[in-house]
């Protein structure tokens, strides 16, 4: 028994710490490969003046993979922390972090951004504007019903199908130019990340998952019965509308700068809990590290599979879906 402690214990610090050697590791990577002595060396150089670098490395780290790898970590931890939140809440292994309409909305928001506003208008900005809005709606909706997650869920598809047609009279309307960008922009993608992209919405990423990992103790409560709940003086209905809140404001943010990246809400949370079981006291955390791992290794992939790059969500969802096939047969225990 104490043997198995331990070895859980050190496969739970593994996972916490998982994504950062891979950070390290990952910015080696890509057509111009770099040994890890020369990506120490080049992330030192502007602390350590004894240290001389090409120029061309600084720029290749600096100006190039490191904003995009801190970036897939965010996100990845973003979407991976609102899909766990969700599903404990909702107490359904199938919910994501986009089922209130998010996607539909930040996709709309992008669409009359790069079509109508042009230069204008960031499509970051009108991406997680619209995002809110779809979100919003829904919870203003949704929010005084008896039978509140399950009008919730109903009215986020509603929501979802209704941006979706707003979506599809844009794309109407379009320049070929700018039906381009917008596919761009609708496959995910991590080739345009800058250091602009994460001062943007790092913050409000961070600030999401922070208010999540918080909250991780109090969704174990969450998922007992509505009236032991409320038998133990929690306010459930303010519980619930601050973790759907915190999981908007991550999944919005991330999704407006990278586009729509699907299943890693829905994959990791899966991974997590077979390996550690139902605790949403480590669920939420852990799902953080896996999924900026998941998507760091992911975006790896797109950078040295072929000569051109896979957008990253194409990529994963062609791991996702099969993954997902064998998680679900293996996961439904955990929520018998």
């Amino acid at each position: 028994m104490k043997s198995k402690f331990i070895s859980s214990q050190r496969l739970t610090w593994i996972m916490l710490l998982l994504p950062f050697g891979l950070l390290l590791f990952s910015l080696g990577l890509g057509p111009y490969p770099l040994s890890p002595s020369d990506v120490i060396k080049t992330l030192l150089s502007p602390f350590i003046s004894a240290i001389n670098v090409p120029e061309a490395f600084s720029v290749i780290i600096f100006r190039i993979r490191l904003p995009r790898l801190c970036l897939a970590f965010l996100v990845g931890a973003a979407l991976s922390v609102s899909g766990a939140s969700l599903q404990a809440l909702f107490k359904n292994p199938l919910i994501n972090e986009y089922i209130l309409g998010l996607s539909s909305g930040a996709a709309f928001g992008a669409a009359l951004s790069l079509v109508f506003l042009g230069q204008n208008f960031p499509p970051q900005l009108a991406a997680f504007i619209l995002a809110v809005v779809a979100v919003g709606g829904v919870l203003l909706i949704a929010g005084h019903s008896e039978t509140h997650l399950i009008t919730l869920i109903l009215t986020g598809v509603i929501m979802t199908a209704f941006f979706s047609a707003l979506l599809s009279l844009v794309e109407y309307f379009a320049s070929p130019y700018a039906l381009q960008s917008l596919f761009f922009w609708l496959m995910g993608n991590l080739s345009l990340a800058t250091w602009k992209d994460i001062i943007l919405a790092g913050p409000l990423m961070t600030f999401g998952i922070i208010v999540l990992l918080l909250l991780r103790w109090r969704l174990n409560v969450l998922s007992l019965s509505d009236d032991q709940v409320k038998a133990l003086g929690i306010n459930l209905r303010l519980e619930k509308i601050l973790v759907i809140l915190a999981a908007t404001l991550a999944t919005a943010a991330a999704t407006s700068v990278v586009g729509i990246i699907g299943w890693v809400g829905l994959i990791v949370p899966h991974l997590v809990r077979m390996m550690v079981g139902p605790d949403n006291r480590l669920v939420i955390p852990l799902s953080a590290t896996v999924g900026a791992s998941f998507l760091i290794l992911a975006d790896d992939l797109t950078r040295n599979l072929a000569s051109f790059e896979i957008p990253i969500g194409i990529l994963t969802s062609l791991i996702g879906i099969p993954l997902f096939i064998v998680l679900l047969k293996k996961t439904q225990r955990v929520w018998l």
